[in-house]
């Protein structure tokens, strides 16, 4: 008698079918992050280049997880974010929704999580303001206070990262979004045969989008706004497949 496998349900983490005919990939903003609602908070913060979520921030990255849970036709194997307090917070709360179902947590190691400093915030000052910088041009990320925010287990720290050290400050706007097309396709062609999340900034989802489509220019990525990307399985070139939370204009003419 020949055996069959139970089917396996796409939105559950590590469910789906053993060979993918399409590889996908969501890129996504962190949540609300304090500087922006608190305009004192930089005046005493120590790190006033990285400021964490707001309650909000943390509710709306939870809930952003729950519905791509929900809206996915896919599930998310792996996960990767840039070392900014933020994404990583925002990280947790979306793999903690992402690992849960009707209020029954799921095991988070099925969702496996690194650090990636390529998906890192634009090193200028268009993204950060001069007197928030760091006077070194050091952001001193402490990388395993970063992991331990992260769900118990899901942390994968087999993982090489794509940049082994973060850009140097001062980059150019069209360095970031540059590196911001590089890192997702790098980060793709290193694991093919998974379903990816990364958690970034607003210029590097924006660019997710406008790299991938045809003249359309992003003017603003809102809170947890993310795209969805998909290409065949082996290989090639990706399209955005959908989007959310972010406002674009054509630029044909």
């Amino acid at each position: 008698m020949e055996s069959s496998s139970p089917a396996r349900n796409p939105n559950h983490p590590g469910g789906g079918d053993l060979q993918q005919r399409y590889q996908n990939v969501v890129v996504m903003r962190h949540g609300d992050r304090m500087d922006n609602f608190d305009e004192n908070w930089t005046k005493t913060a120590a790190r006033p280049w990285d400021p964490p979520l707001i309650d909000a921030g943390l509710t709306r990255a939870f809930d952003t997880g729950r519905h791509l849970r929900a809206s996915l036709d896919f599930p998310i194997h792996r996960v990767f974010v840039s070392p900014f307090l933020r994404c990583v917070q925002t990280a947790a709360q979306a793999v903690t929704a992402l690992c849960s179902a009707d209020g029954v947590a799921i095991d988070p190691s099925k969702i496996k999580v690194a650090i990636e400093f390529g998906l890192c915030e634009m090193l200028n000052t268009e993204a950060i303001k001069p007197e928030c910088a760091p006077p070194s041009g050091d952001f001193a990320f402490n990388i395993p206070e970063l992991e331990a925010l992260l769900p118990a287990g899901a942390v994968d720290h087999t993982v090489k990262r794509v940049y082994e050290e973060m850009p140097q400050w001062g980059e150019s706007v069209a360095a970031a979004r540059t590196r911001y097309t590089e890192i997702i396709k790098a980060l793709a062609d290193k694991y093919p045969a998974e379903n990816l999340l990364l958690v970034s900034h607003g210029e590097g989802v924006g660019v997710s989008f406008s790299a991938f489509s045809v003249d359309k220019t992003v003017y603003e990525v809102q809170y947890c706004g993310h795209t969805e990307l998909r290409r065949p399985a082996q290989g090639g070139e990706f399209e955005v497949k959908g989007s959310n939370g972010i406002l674009y204009c054509s630029t044909r003419t």
